[in-house]
């Protein structure tokens, strides 16, 4: 009904004029004083071929307008696939959907190709960065003093900036390498946990953690990612305390801190991509970027990360792993 509504209107032109041609006809026949029979039954034949007329044309721009909505959604439109054409105008319309999708393919082959070389060259720069990382660090396990530590701790800290690079192209990418099944979760924190254990020592923070037992469907690698950030973020801005990793039974983790916390003004937009807030552009080493990552592997593994936080008492941020029935590999 709302196509042929829409039909009346784009004809409501002609409509129009079909009216006053027959009031002009019913004008003459009453000036000849023709009998009324004569009028009528003209009119009413007019009105008759004239409805036919619309129902046979709005079935042919029917079937246009099918194909039309059909193709919409192909990327190549070849002259097979466009309805037939019945008007100089559609000739016209053809020729230009016809150059505006071949554009529109070279931009995207364009495009593609352009981010497939763009993730080749970082994927070769972080491996080739991280050898004299890895020099470095073996050149300090040799060592053991306050300066060799804190070297130690920042050559950590560029290894995560080197991954937060990989994984921000990596979302981009149309293919993924997620792999999906039951893990135990204890035993992925407890990895994550690991990596941050010579800044605990270093800042003198306490890590409150007590094992559970506790299977989560998800994917390993991109769940250490994110646990590893809100760790990260957590030492960033906590000077003195602790920090806090729980398990709720209802398939929470719950990352707390002691810090500084977040000003309620920012809490809403902290999982925005590049919005850093108060604390961020207090601290000029932040990017506004690794939260953002956290909120879109959580979504595209069916979990969900939210915040809690009060200025100068400290945050909370809550992973809810528990997810929608999956197929796993």
């Amino acid at each position: 009904m709302e196509l042929f509504l829409q039909y009346l209107k784009q004809i409501r032109r002609g409509i129009a004029v079909g009216g006053v041609f027959c009031i002009l006809f019913l004008i003459s026949f009453a000036l000849y004083h023709l009998p009324v029979q004569a009028v009528i039954y003209p009119t009413l034949l007019c009105l008759l071929l004239g409805v036919i007329f619309l129902l046979f044309d709005f079935r042919r721009m029917k079937r246009k307008h099918d194909i039309l909505v059909r193709i919409q959604n192909l990327t190549d439109i070849s002259s097979e696939a466009l309805p037939a054409i019945d008007r100089i105008e559609d000739g016209d319309y053809q020729s230009m959907i016809r150059l505006l999708s071949k554009e529109h393919n070279e931009y995207v082959r364009d495009s593609r190709r352009s981010y497939s070389e763009m993730i080749d060259y970082y994927t070769v720069w972080a491996h080739q960065i991280k050898t004299p990382i890895a020099s470095m660090r073996l050149q300090l396990q040799n060592e053991d003093s306050a300066l060799s530590r804190k070297l130690s701790n920042d050559l950590f800290r560029v290894e995560q900036y080197v991954e937060m690079v990989l994984t921000f192209l990596r979302l981009g990418s149309e293919s993924t390498d997620y792999v999906i099944k039951e893990y135990d979760l204890d035993e992925i924190v407890r990895q994550s946990v690991k990596k941050f254990a010579g800044e605990f020592i270093s800042r003198k923070l306490t890590l409150k953690y007590e094992p559970f037992e506790a299977h989560v469907l998800t994917d390993e690698k991109w769940l250490s990612f994110v646990i590893e950030q809100v760790l990260s973020n957590a030492l960033k801005y906590t000077f003195s305390g602790s920090i806090t990793i729980t398990y709720e039974p209802d398939g929470r983790l719950c990352i707390r801190d002691t810090g500084m916390g977040i000003a309620p003004e920012d809490l809403p937009r902290i999982f925005e991509n590049g919005y850093t807030g108060y604390n961020g552009r207090a601290d000029k080493r932040a990017s506004g970027i690794g939260l953002y990552l956290c909120k879109r592997i959580c979504t595209k593994l069916g979990h969900r990360i939210f915040a809690e936080s009060k200025p100068d008492v400290g945050t909370t941020i809550t992973i809810a792993l528990a997810r929608q029935r999956l197929e796993t590999e």
